[in-house]
């Protein structure tokens, strides 16, 4: 390691780092660290709290690492995230899903799935809301939805999102009780809250993900009683800000029964 032993201050200063305080040294107010030169550092000091801050963003903003110089913890500032542990996972990754179990669709309807639960009886839930299935028979799901009857049916469908999140991945596990082909759409709409008379009506719709590169090209997933589709779907739009509702569809090409669960890996923003 190189050292200042042996050497005159003026081969040296540049490589000094310090505050510019007027030589009353560190201090409760925080001051950018420089080096003797004038150049500044990204790094702020006092003796009460410490900062990092760069004049420019990077993915890798702030960087520790372990002895085999493994990534433990990573501040990417470009995309606003901290990235921890040997896999650099987001550390406010979360888990959220939708289901449902033995549900018989009717072709070509937008069923809406249960939101974070399962049903113990295909009995219990039906999603049907004004009289049948809400979601349409178009090729995506209805954009938005004036609430009449069976609000009951509704409330088990929606997510509401209380903060800003990402969304990362969308995986989906599905089984039928026979050969048949599913689409899923994951969706996100306004909703007007509060108690009053048109509180639950869904409006904006948006389609995040889907089945298929596009919702103009979907591609539905066979499933069948033979075997557990599994894979994942194209996320159109990752971003979703607070208070807007998400809501995951199905569409069956026939009405064999069909279980489906439907993992969303996001994280807050």
């Amino acid at each position: 390691m190189a050292s200042f032993t042996g050497n005159a201050l003026k081969d040296v200063y540049k490589d000094i780092l310090h505050t510019s305080n007027s030589n009353t040294g560190i201090s409760t107010t925080i001051k950018q660290i420089t080096c003797g030169d004038g150049d500044n550092t990204a790094l702020y000091l006092s003796n009460r709290n410490a900062k990092v801050q760069p004049s420019a963003d990077s993915t890798t903003n702030t960087v520790i690492y372990d002895a085999d110089g493994n990534a433990l913890l990573a501040v990417d500032s470009t995309n606003d995230i901290v990235k921890a542990g040997i896999g650099q996972h987001t550390v406010n990754t979360q888990y959220h899903q939708f289901g449902v179990f033995d549900f018989s669709p009717t072709a070509g309807e937008h069923h809406a799935l249960m939101n974070n639960s399962w049903m113990p009886e295909v009995t219990v839930y039906t999603g049907h809301v004004n009289g049948g299935a809400w979601g349409g028979t178009g090729t995506n799901p209805a954009t938005s939805l004036t609430l009449a009857s069976a609000s009951h049916e509704l409330v088990p469908a929606l997510w509401i999102t209380q903060g800003n999140i990402t969304i990362d991945e969308i995986q989906y596990i599905m089984g039928s009780d026979a050969a048949s082909t599913i689409n899923l759409h994951i969706m996100q709409y306004d909703i007007v809250a509060g108690a009053g008379s048109t509180a639950g009506d869904l409006s904006n719709g948006v389609i995040l993900a889907q089945t298929g590169s596009a919702s103009d090209s979907l591609s539905p997933i066979a499933t069948g009683d033979d075997r557990v589709s599994i894979g994942t779907l194209t996320i159109n739009t990752a971003d979703v800000t607070s208070g807007k509702v998400i809501i995951a569809f199905a569409e069956a090409s026939d009405t064999d029964d069909m279980t489906i669960n439907l993992n969303i890996k996001y994280h807050l923003r």
